[in-house]
């Protein structure tokens, strides 16, 4: 009889660390599920209407918001491109074109894990030999309920050099003397990807 009640209660005991332990496996599931879900963003880059500020290389595009959620597209051009008229922008063109046309401004949809806070810094690069000078790029979140934490625009209107990451970061301004001061970021061979 005594056998019997020490069986009884390890199997009690079993039971509910089973639980508990699935409990806590399914809170942590949840957890991570929220971190890893993905957002969609429209990224409008134009191009200024320079003699010779198209390019047809490579443009990659890091931004993010000031806690540290980064998005990162290696390959810009190869995402689908629509051509906007800038004097109707609400006209998308759904034919497939060459981007970074001069005179153009081209819409590209990315996904990425969701920003928590307003985008505040966008920085592109440029791979190869042409030279290329975008005049602004705004990113809107598309998901309605986070469509606040869009950019502002980010205005360029130089040629960008060639190879290196170029762009601005209004995350954490230090206020001096002399105005608002900007932290630019750096982004070498070795820092981490996303």
């Amino acid at each position: 009889m005594r056998g019997l009640i020490i069986f009884s209660t390890n199997i009690i005991f079993l039971v509910i660390t089973t639980k508990l332990c699935s409990t806590v496996a399914i809170s942590q599931f949840h957890y991570n599920e929220d971190k890893v879900r993905n957002c969609t963003y429209l990224v409008t880059i134009e191009t200024t209407c320079t003699k010779g500020a198209e390019t047809s290389n490579h443009v990659s595009l890091r931004f993010g918001d000031a806690k540290s959620n980064q998005i990162l597209v290696q390959h810009l051009n190869s995402k689908h491109a629509k051509r906007v008229d800038p004097l109707e922008p609400q006209l998308l063109d759904d034919v497939p074109r060459k981007p970074f046309q001069a005179c153009m401004v081209d819409q590209f949809r990315v996904t990425g894990q969701c920003v928590e806070s307003p985008i505040c810094y966008l920085y592109l690069r440029l791979a190869g030999d042409d030279d290329w000078r975008p005049g602004f790029a705004l990113i809107r979140v598309v998901e309605p309920d986070k469509s606040h934490l869009s950019s502002k625009s980010f205005y360029f209107r130089r040629y960008l050099p060639r190879r290196v990451w170029h762009g601005s970061d209004f995350c954490d301004p230090e206020i001096t003397p002399f105005g608002l001061k900007y932290r630019r970021k750096i982004f070498g061979k070795n820092s981490p990807k996303p």
